[in-house]
């Protein structure tokens, strides 16, 4: 029988196959396959020395892989990249599916910050910070939420006030990834009160060391504190670190959330094999109704990469992606319900013992449900965004879109 693999290497071309095959000598050298690790490892943190430890450990994979060439596939050379074609990073990733090597949060931020630098960074800009994000050597976090303006980005209060080449930032951020442990930040901030909201926001970027910079973890009940805190207090950021144009933020903004959705709903997480697995565990194999809810994932996670891989080949191009992130991203948020769903119905009352290792799994991936449906734009913003920007249909009906920030009602 003909795999997925063996077609992909079929339809390679001499050139992809050499590549293909540089990939694997890098990946074999370097990482472990993911067989020698437990299929029921759980992706979350149960301590704060745990979460710091996975987080130095994919700053120390991005290094690698940018040392050896294996990274920025389709950034030009000047800019720290490789000047290569997107069929290489697609290429590097299915390689790399089967290995543990991961670069875990900071290649998040890499695909969220790399392509909007690119679309609106100076030339200064490109030179001086892509090689360094790219190496793992800057670790940037986002600074986009505030505790009264989350679903209402827009709405945020976080505020800039130039003096001379400086800006001085005060305000507050919240549920804000591994600000903990980054140099870096990219940030949101109110420029210009007596615009209407969208029109008064700008794009900084951030010395997370700066006097002034406040990191407080926020712990949660697994133990770990992934999420933070983060207060400003008179921080002075300079006007040269502003990203696109002053008061121009919400472009650049709404640039890194399509990027946050493609990422997130194309990240290659792949939970077919291990419900397959739990199945045979269970004897659930020959129950009709298990095999049909098995096969409808396995179509749902091929829909899902195949959606991921159109929309990333554009955005590693530099054009409009095909398909509306927000798309990806409802999608993968709908099958990892139907994901948690489906473990439960395959352990049944198992499923809510956490005795061993594979009930936990499939707590945790009920559970799991829930915070994907709201980090990165909950379900409810994704499918505005899908009705505005896809299906062109009016507005969410609101009556502060232009009136003055400052004129604005707020708790």
């Amino acid at each position: 029988m003909t795999t997925p693999t063996d077609t992909q290497q079929a339809s390679d071309t001499p050139q992809q196959a050499s590549f293909r095959a540089a990939v694997r000598r890098f990946l074999a050298a370097n990482s472990e396959l993911k067989g020698a690790t437990s299929p029921w490892r759980l992706t979350f943190h149960a301590s704060a020395d745990d979460a710091r430890r996975d987080f130095e450990r994919g700053c120390a994979w991005q290094k690698k892989r940018y040392d050896a060439g294996m990274t920025a596939f389709t950034y030009p050379k000047e800019y720290g990249g490789q000047d290569g074609e997107a069929w290489q990073e697609r290429i590097y990733n299915e390689e790399a599916r089967d290995y543990a090597g991961s670069s875990g949060f900071i290649g998040s931020s890499i695909q969220m910050l790399g392509p909007t630098l690119m679309a609106y960074g100076t030339e200064e800009q490109k030179r001086e910070l892509l090689p360094r994000l790219h190496s793992g050597q800057d670790r940037w976090c986002q600074l986009f939420s505030e505790p009264g303006s989350g679903s209402d980005l827009a709405s945020l209060g976080c505020r800039a006030v130039r003096d001379g080449d400086e800006f001085v930032v005060t305000g507050q951020k919240v549920w804000n990834s591994a600000a903990q442990w980054c140099d870096h930040g990219f940030l949101l901030v109110r420029t210009s009160p007596d615009k209407p909201k969208h029109q008064g926001i700008t794009f900084l970027l951030i010395d997370m060391h700066a006097p002034g910079v406040e990191v407080r973890p926020l712990v949660q009940a697994t133990g770990a504190a992934h999420f933070n805190e983060v207060f400003l207090e008179e921080v002075r950021v300079p006007v040269a670190n502003v990203l696109g144009q002053i008061d121009g933020g919400w472009a650049v903004a709404r640039t890194v959330l399509a990027n946050e959705a493609a990422m997130i709903g194309g990240s290659g997480n792949k939970t077919f094999p291990v419900l397959r697995l739990l199945a045979e565990r269970y004897g659930r194999t020959d129950d009709a109704l298990i095999r049909q809810r098995l096969a409808e994932y396995f179509t749902r996670e091929k829909v899902i990469d195949l959606m991921a891989e159109r929309i990333l080949t554009a955005v590693r191009r530099r054009e409009k992606p095909p398909i509306d992130p927000s798309i990806l991203k409802l999608y993968m948020t709908a099958s990892r319900a139907r994901s948690g769903e489906l473990a439960t119905a395959i352990a049944g009352a198992d499923g809510v013992l956490m005795d061993d290792e594979v009930q936990r799994w499939v707590g945790a991936e009920l559970v799991g449900r829930y915070s994907v449906s709201i980090g990165g734009g909950t379900t409810e913003v994704q499918k505005n965004n899908l009705a505005e920007r896809a299906l062109g249909l009016p507005r969410e009906p609101g009556y502060d879109r232009d009136l003055p920030w400052s004129r604005i009602p707020r708790s």
